[in-house]
């Protein structure tokens, strides 16, 4: 299979990559970010585009994935730290990716939920069904997320599935930190030699392989029946036994502190739907798990804690501050190591004709202001007065310096040239070091628009096959609507859902017939979604529907409501309302009014072709029918019925043709007067084979049928199937 991943760097991505390529299947990855550094050598190819990007779609239509797994609540692209931002991100992201995979014909979306969604406590194991009830941002979007797959899940036919996964623990990266109890207790064991513990806390956990493993089976199932499952090891935990199980892997030197205070808190996720349907088996348990996680993070403990929090001891804080204050004392230290050398330089030189016009004062104090910047500058030149006064001293007072004015020149050149100098020096560096983050920036930029241009470059190609052969054009809409033509008149409703629905590019088209002021009849239907509705709707009642309807606009399913369709238009004539054309399965970023004003283009072209059928229908009218009856006659029945069988094989609709067991040509008549009653008016009575009474009921099964059978009966007359055309 085509497996795209979704989702940042992670121990859970690195882990389905694994599994993934040991079981033989095709792997891509959506890193959700532009960064590049991180390689991922079992990945077919890799995409780093960000989940807002236009050229998602066309990563999609192009890996064709089988299936798509979004890590969800375990995307380490979102940050979480900004919970309000970040949520907003979370929900768009996911939305996003949902729009694009609802392209996908037989394709499977998976979503990565946790137990994060439920911030109550709860005395049994908790099901699916329970209600959420999140606490914080990021519970509140994750549990939106649920919500939002489910909706597309009904409106759109994907195929969504929502995994809700308790802890999910393992053995860290080395240097990251992991969301999870088992974590948290073992690193506050690594810092302070014990562990809190608090036995009122009960809560369960799945080990990272066992988690991977139960995702693998959803996605190498066929058929996965449900829409969201909890996915659990169900095995009870509280902290004090979890820290038990971490005592016993680290070792000695580890104490416990019991800390049992306030109200049980108890939250175990469910798995018996999980287990019943997919199976499950718990391969890597607690007294294994933790242990190993434990002896990891033992043997690696200088990756996971700081230097001040070394067992948290007070020498552990002590060594860490000392290396702070050494590493800011070094300049320092440098700048009097090398105070003493030019000292005993500029001592060793005076009275050298060789060297009488040379400063080295003024050297020390350019190198350090060269090296250091301005502050060491400063100190640089205080030691330099300090080693010249001390050397003037030698050959008279204190006194003989301080009035001597050639001193003071000397100071102030000194300062001078080192402070310009020093200034210099930092004035640079922090130029530099702006030129390199712009330079990074610009980088980055440069990246983007190369990316940018790539897709314009896709657009430029798809706006040119366009123009070729736009199916948006009008010329495009007519001509496939004046395919229309091509069948009888009787046929012309049935193809016009097809006709619908490819112009729309919609695989859910309904056609419903006004039967009266009320209810609306199913003519025709392209897909079980289409007819959820029923067969006969009153149209009426759904007032946001007939609202729009009757004053001729297209109506529009804002609020996404599930009883109706996603968009709608009544064909006319005159001002009485013929047709109801609805559509299921569209995009909700198509819900717009370009869309509506093409649907209401067809629909005109429609009623066009449907009108054109009903005159010539009306206008054979007394050669379609008996005299003073309204049977048609064989050969004008003949073609109705072919053109019912035909649609119904091809799934455009239903219908039941049933003859009618009459004696003589007086029962005949009668038997029309009495079950002419009987029949809706989109049912119909015709002759066959000789002269034979039958009746068409239109969108009408076997089993909906007995009931219409059973009424015959009733009246006095028997009937029976007709499979075929007889």
């Amino acid at each position: 299979m085509n497996i795209l991943l979704v989702g940042g760097n992670g121990k859970i991505m690195d882990a389905m990559i694994d599994k993934l390529n040991k079981g033989g299947h095709r792997v891509y990855l959506l890193t959700g970010q532009r960064e590049k550094k991180i390689s991922y050598k079992r990945v077919f190819e890799r995409y780093n585009f960000s989940y807002d990007d236009d050229n998602i779609m066309h990563i999609v239509e192009s890996v064709k994935p089988d299936i798509v797994l979004f890590m969800g609540a375990y995307d380490t692209n979102f940050d979480w730290r900004n919970g309000r931002q970040e949520s907003v991100r979370f929900t768009s992201a996911l939305i996003n990716l949902l729009s694009v995979c609802s392209v996908m014909e037989n394709g499977r979306f998976i979503y990565l939920s946790s137990q994060e969604v439920y911030g109550g406590s709860y005395g049994s194991p908790v099901l699916e069904e329970e209600t959420v009830s999140p606490k914080n941002y990021k519970a509140m979007a994750i549990a939106q997320g649920e919500e939002i797959c489910k909706n597309y899940r009904k409106m759109q036919g994907i195929c969504t599935v929502s995994l809700r996964f308790d802890c999910i623990y393992s053995i860290p990266k080395r240097g990251h930190k992991d969301d999870n109890p088992c974590f948290a207790m073992c690193l506050e064991a690594l810092k302070t030699g014990s562990i809190s513990a608090n036995g009122k806390h009960v809560f369960s956990m799945i080990y990272l392989n066992d988690a991977v493993e139960q995702i693998y089976k959803v996605m190498i199932e066929k058929e996965v029946k449900e829409d969201c499952y909890n996915v659990s090891s169900m095995e009870e935990l509280n902290e004090m036994q979890l820290a038990e199980y971490i005592k016993n892997g680290m070792g000695a030197g580890i104490s416990i502190i019991d800390n049992t205070v306030g109200d049980s808190e108890r939250l175990i996720l469910d798995g018996g739907r999980f287990k019943e349907e997919l199976g499950q088996k718990i391969f890597v348990h607690y007294d294994e798990g933790v242990k190993k996680v434990a002896r990891f993070m033992e043997k690696n403990k200088d990756y996971f804690i700081k230097d001040e929090d070394v067992g948290g001891s007070f020498i552990g804080r002590i060594w860490h501050n000392t290396k702070i204050i050494f590493g800011t004392m070094v300049p320092f230290i440098e700048n009097v190591v090398c105070f003493f050398l030019f000292f005993v330089l500029n001592s060793q030189t005076a009275g050298s004709r060789y060297f009488e016009r040379l400063d080295f004062y003024l050297l020390y104090v350019l190198l350090f202001a060269t090296v250091h910047g301005q502050q060491q500058a400063i100190f640089s030149g205080l030691m330099a007065v300090v080693g010249y006064c001390f050397q003037q001293m030698q050959g008279g007072t204190g006194f003989d310096v301080l009035l001597d004015y050639n001193t003071y020149v000397w100071m102030v050149q000194l300062f001078i040239i080192g402070m310009v100098v020093g200034y210099m020096r930092d004035l640079l560096y922090q130029v530099r070091k702006e030129k390199d983050e712009e330079l990074r920036f610009v980088n980055e930029k440069l990246e983007g628009i190369e990316d940018i241009n790539d897709s314009n470059v896709r657009m430029k190609h798809s706006f040119e096959s366009q123009l070729v052969n736009q199916k948006d054009s009008l010329g495009k809409i007519y001509e496939i609507t004046s395919s229309l033509d091509q069948y009888g008149p009787e046929e012309v409703l049935f193809y016009a859902a097809q006709v619908l629905g490819t112009l729309m590019d919609s695989r859910d088209v309904a056609i419903y017939r006004v039967a009266n002021e009320d209810y609306a009849r199913l003519f025709s239907a392209t897909s079980p979604q289409a007819r959820k509705l029923g067969s006969s709707i009153k149209y009426t009642a759904m007032e946001e529907l007939y609202g729009e309807l009757k004053e001729h606009r297209v109506f529009i399913n804002k609020t996404m409501a599930e009883e109706l369709p996603l968009m709608a238009c009544a064909v006319y004539a005159e001002e009485d309302m013929q047709l109801i054309l609805m559509l299921w399965g569209i995009s909700w970023q198509r819900m717009t009014l370009a869309e509506a004003n093409r649907l209401t283009i067809i629909g005109t072209l429609i009623q066009n072709a449907s009108l054109r059928a009903n005159h010539y229908l009306e206008t054979l009218k007394e050669q379609r029918y008996v005299e003073d009856t309204n049977v048609m006659r064989e050969e004008a029945f003949t073609l109705l019925v072919r053109a019912f069988f035909e649609a119904r094989d091809k799934g455009l609709t239903e219908c039941t043709l049933l003859e009618i067991k009459t004696k003589n040509d007086a029962d005949y008549r009668q038997a029309v007067s009495v079950l002419g009653k009987e029949i809706r008016q989109t049912d119909y009575m015709g002759m066959l084979a000789g002269g034979r009474l039958y009746i068409l009921l239109s969108n009408t099964n076997k089993g909906n049928a007995q009931g219409v059978i059973e009424r015959f009966r009733g009246s006095g007359y028997d009937c029976r199937w007709e499979e075929e055309m007889v």
